[in-house]
């Protein structure tokens, strides 16, 4: 018989979703998402910051964030908690 797995610790391991995520994007951040997923990035989350959404992506090097106009910052003033 398997062992049963914590929900809650195993959803934290668990990729995000991306449908969920990419719905939530403006059509400028789908853009810049998808050009930074040519370079390996991929898209971890959205923070509603006051007024807007931002998109963080993950990338081998590090992480990038991307604003509702589809400005892209690789090198933000963010901490991902592990």
């Amino acid at each position: 018989m398997q062992a049963q797995v914590n929900p809650m610790l195993e959803r934290r391991k668990t990729p995000a979703e991306h449908p969920v995520w990419w719905k939530k994007l403006s059509l400028a951040q789908k853009f810049s998402a998808s050009s930074l997923g040519k370079f390996g990035c991929e898209l971890a989350f959205v923070r509603n910051e006051p007024g807007q959404n931002i998109a963080v992506l993950t990338c081998d090097s590090g992480v990038a964030v991307i604003t509702e106009d589809g400005d892209i910052n690789t090198a933000p003033n963010i901490h991902i908690r592990d």
